[in-house]
This record gives C-alpha cells, structure tokens and sequence, in this order.
C-alpha cells in the first residue's frame, strides 16, 4: 500500500471553513515523501477563467510535504484543483483522486461563500421516529379511530403491500415519544425527526389534509409543545417534515380548487392534464391521485407556504413550538414538472424564510438518487445521501459470499441493490462525494435505511454485520441518522414493511447486544473529534475490507470494516503514531482488537477476522 497525494475540503486542509466572497484562504495539499511531485499549482476558474497560482512547500511533517497556496473566493461557489508536476509530467488531483488526463471542471473542489449550516448540525446524531409506530400515551386509549382507519393492535404484524398498507392504525402519538425519551438518551442521540406530524387520512400523514394544526390523533398543537419542551430540556434539537411537492386530497386548499376553477387555490395546483377521455384532470405525485403536486409557478403557493408573516414553514419555527429546522419531502421533484424548473429558486426561497424565523434553523432535503446538482447553492443544507452511502453500504454487506440475489426493491430500482465488491462500494460513494463540497457532505444525511426502505437488519441478515454497517454509519463523514427500532435488530422488508411498531413490552422481540454496539458506536462519533470534524482518506480495499482515515488537528483514527474474516492487513507509510491529548497512540477504540503495535520498518498489521468492525488511535 502506498498513499496519494491528498486534499479533502476539510479543516486540516481549508481551515477557513466559513469563507466569504471576496476573501482569500489558504488550501493545502498532502503529498508523500518520495512521490514524484516537484512543483504543485492551483487551478482556478473565477468568473468562468482559468487561472493558476503556484503552491510552496509550507511544511515537511512525518513522512509527508504540505503544499500551501491562497486562493481567492471569487464566486460564491468557487472551484479549484491541484496540478502536480513531477519527472514524468503533470497529473491532476481533484476531489475525485489523482488522474494523468485532463477532466472537467465539475469534479474539482468547492470553496462555499454562501451562508452556512447551522454549527449545531455537524454534531447532530439523528433519531428517525414514525409517530404512529413509535409509542401510544395512556391517551391515545381515549380516541377514536377515523373513518379511513383499520384498527390495529400494538403487536398487529405490518402489512408491506396492498391497500390496508396506508389506513393500518396503531395510535402512537407525541406523548408516547415524550414518555420515552429516556430510551432516546440512553442510545446516545441528540435530535430527534419526526415524519409528518399533521392531520392527513393516511397513518404515514404525507398526504396532509391542512398544516395549521398538529394531529388531533397525535394529541394536537398541546402534545406537540410538550414533546419540543422536554427535547429541548435535555439540549437536543427537533426537526419536522414538510411535504413542499405536493398535499393531500383532502387539503382544503385542493378542496377549493378543485370545486371552483376560479377559486384562488386553482393556480397552486397543475389542472392541466388531459386524460384519455379528454377531461381535465390534475398532476399528482407518481400519479397517485391522493397526492395532487403544488404548481411553485404561483405566488399565492409562495405566499401562504413560506413568505407569509404566519406561513406554515414559519408557525412551526416559533415559539411555543419550535422546531429546529425541516426536513423536505420530496425535494428532488418540487418545482419540477415538464417545462417548469422551479427547484433551485423555491429551495433558494425556503432557506431564506427558515433563516429569517430563526438563524439557526436547518433545511434538509430528501433525495433518493443524483443529488449533486441541487447543492452547493443556496437552498439545502444537504440531502438524504441514500445514493453515496445508503446503497453501497447495503451492496456490500447485503448477504453472504456466493449469494448475488437481488433484494426486493431500493427506492424503486428494478431488481433491487446485488451485491457488490468493495471496490465498487468505493467508487460508488467517491462518486457522489466528489461532485459536492466538502460542506455539502457533511451536512447531509447518511442513513442505513428509514421508512421508506426495507431495514438493514433484513439487508445484512445477522448483528455482526449489522454492526459493521452502523459503524460505516458512525465514522465516514456526514450526519449519522438512526430509524427507531434498527437498534433493536427489528426487520422489514420494503418500506411500508419496515414500519414496525416498536417493542416496549416484548423484550423477546430486542436484540441487547445491537443495541449495545450502537450505543458504543454513537458514544465513539460524539466523543471522538476525528469522527465528527476530520477529514477522510482511504487506505486499503479488497473485496472484504475497507480501511480508511480520519484526520484532524486533535489527531488520526484508523477505520477496519470486513464483511467476512479474511488475510490480515499489512499497512505501511501511515502517519506516525505518537501519543496525543484524545489517548495514547495505537488504542483500540472500538471492537476489543489489541492496541496497534508499529513494527520495526513502522508497518502495522490488522487482523484478519471478520465480520468485524474495529476503530484504532493513530
């Protein structure tokens, strides 16, 4: 093994990580001792121009030579790349690696002058809850069902598919999450997301029937201001869901327009879709048609949606209620349809309001495949990263050598995720990494599965790799969001399957000891800096293994993920273990390995048994 020049985005080679426009920052490049590299440029392109200015050597540091040059933040995205020249030539490095071809611009890496994430954000650890599946208060007793529901007991097995899916309904509701927040505590998280919390005539409530009051069936307005109480009595934060493609049928909005062409609702929706027949009908979500899709070409949609002084993006912000921030159903479609292209102005639109209701706020948008040309501008935070993490992580760990069945579905795709090599895995994830800034990929969610997908426990099969899958979920970059219930083991097949009702009174029904890794999984990502704020740089892969690098000013980590027990791992030219002030050098973070013992030539070796997960200090 032998490691590349390098640079990430992160801290430890940007440290300005907020600039402005207009300023100049320093960016550095890490280059081995012993590469043919003898002289480095930047490669700029403000205002559409190429330019170069030439790097010095700022430093020699171990076994490697840091190459340091200034670079103005021209636009408000602002791209570069590093041009390295050595006896040979002259290769690029661009946030995609090191190639010996000339590239286009879209895979350089990205200086960020636009406002940015809330500072809390990067810490954040998620807690996903579907109201209806989580827990049932004494009072949810008391109320009734409503005309659309099938009743169900708590321990009623979920139905995946056909019509009773959607009208299943078990009762959970906010007191139920308030009375068990001690469960979200002892896991080790820090913010909880809601699904949609408002009346709707579906127990998944993405068909919202208004948005001026929470669920009477969730214990309306009161039971939300309780819930947002006690979360933030412990210092986390709370985040909504917002459906900003479409509302339900149900809405009174669509109600008015469909009854009266002439009604001021009309312009909100798309009424001009000829059937077969000939008669107007609306657009709708997928063709669904309790799901008719908001027209963003209207200014009374803008208007009653965000840039109203009582707006419902606005209400739910504020005091007494306070939520952190949205998520955003659906973002990937809304503003899009045939000719209109509205997506980048009403993001653009929503981070504005949520800015001006509270500075803090954050806008988070659901993506389910490409995100990266809805980023990096200045609408969403980040996104939902099913595509860069979500679908590699399950190809790899998916199921035992040998088997290349396919799962039932993932978000659509015929045939569903096959099992792939760690090789692939890798290119897959530098792939939509290397397309967005560093910010960008940081601040968006990576996610073993949510209610919208089957669970990992079903995808990797057993707890051993369900581990190593939570501990890819913990240690690569981004924002960690756990769905309530993986942590007990709980299974499901697709994402209606998944839904599953969480087992408080059936201890037979929780795994202790995958609960016991995720809670040692989430404490490692809170306490250790590296993981929350470092860099990342791969080392090693085979078919079986992945290893790879957290860095940062406090210090270096080393990652080991195997899918399946395999040769040990013969690392040489790492950064140079020394002690620190997070631990000493060479301790076992994580999986119980014995500590990392240099050997004389200063390789270390790492162990072959698998599946396992294991974090070491550097």
């Amino acid at each position: 093994m032998s490691l590349s020049p390098h640079h990430d985005g992160s801290e430890l080679y940007v440290p300005e990580q907020e600039p402005t426009l207009g300023q100049t920052v320093p960016v550095f490049v890490r280059v081995p001792e012993g590469t043919d590299v003898r002289q480095v440029h930047v490669r700029t392109t403000g205002d559409g121009e190429p330019r170069f200015v030439e790097a010095t050597v700022d430093r020699r540091d171990g076994h490697d030579v840091w190459w340091r040059a200034d670079v103005e933040v021209r636009n408000p995205v602002s791209n570069y790349r590093f041009m390295l020249t050595g006896t040979t030539g002259y290769r690029w490095l661009n946030a995609a690696g090191t190639v010996d071809h000339d590239v286009p611009d879209h895979g350089d890496f990205r200086l960020v002058s636009h406002a940015p994430p809330p500072a809390w954000a990067r810490d954040a650890l998620v807690y996903q809850i579907f109201p209806d599946r989580f827990a049932r208060s004494a009072a949810a007793d008391g109320r009734t069902p409503p005309d659309w529901a099938v009743p169900c007991d708590w321990d009623t097995p979920v139905i995946g598919y056909g019509p009773q899916t959607p009208r299943q309904f078990y009762g959970g509701d906010l007191d139920g999450i308030t009375e068990r927040l001690d469960h979200l505590d002892r896991l080790g998280v820090n913010t909880v997301y809601l699904t949609p919390i408002f009346p709707a005539r579906s127990n998944h409530r993405y068909d919202a029937a208004g948005f001026d009051t929470v669920d009477p069936l969730l214990g309306g307005d009161a039971a939300l201001v309780r819930l947002a109480d006690a979360v933030r009595a412990r210092g986390w934060r709370l985040i909504g869901d917002i459906t900003s493609n479409h509302t339900g049928d149900a809405h009174e909005w669509f109600t008015r327009a469909l009854a009266d062409a002439d009604a001021p609702e009309r312009e909100m929706y798309y009424f001009d879709v000829p059937t077969g027949g000939g008669e107007p009908t609306y657009e709708s979500w997928n063709g669904v048609r309790s799901l008719p899709k908001l027209n963003w070409g209207s200014a009374e949609l803008r208007r009653r949606f965000a840039t109203d002084p009582d707006s419902l993006l606005r209400r739910w912000l504020r005091p007494p209620y306070g939520l952190d921030g949205w998520r955003v159903d659906v973002a990937n479609m809304t503003g899009r349809r045939g000719a209109d292209a509205y997506t980048h102005e009403v993001a653009r639109l929503l981070r504005e309001v949520v800015a001006q209701t509270r500075a803090d706020g954050l806008l988070l948008a659901e993506h389910g495949h490409d995100h990266t040309g809805d980023l990096d501008r200045d609408g969403w935070h980040g996104t939902m990263n099913y595509v860069g993490f979500t679908d590699p992580v399950w190809s790899w760990l998916r199921t035992g050598p040998g088997d290349h069945a396919p799962l039932p579905n993932f978000l659509g795709t015929p045939g569903g995720v096959r099992r792939r090599d760690a090789h692939a895995v890798l290119a897959t994830m530098n792939s939509f990494r290397s397309l967005i800034s560093w910010r960008s990929y940081v601040h968006s969610w990576q996610l073993l599965g949510s209610h919208d997908s089957a669970r990992i426990r079903t995808v990797v099969g057993d707890a051993a790799r369900q581990e190593v899958a939570a501990g890819l979920l913990v240690t690569l970059p981004g924002t960690p969001v756990v769905f309530a219930g993986d942590e007990w083991g709980l299974t499901g097949g697709n994402g209606e399957g998944s839904r599953t009702p969480m087992p408080w009174h059936r201890p037979e029904r929780r795994d202790a000891g995958t609960f016991a890794a995720y809670r040692a999984l989430l404490a490692l990502r809170r306490d250790t800096p590296e993981l929350r704020h470092g860099g990342l740089r791969w080392v090693y892969a085979d078919a079986d293994t992945l290893v790879f690098l957290r860095e940062a000013t406090t210090g270096t980590v080393l990652v080991l993920a195997r899918r399946v027990a395999g040769a040990p791992v013969r690392l040489t030219g790492l950064p140079a273990t020394g002690s620190t002030g997070s631990g000493p050098a060479g301790e076992n973070l994580h999986g119980g390995a014995p500590a990392l013992r240099p050997a004389p030539d200063g390789g270390i070796t790492l162990p072959g048994d698998g599946p396992t997960f294991q974090v070491w200090r550097l």
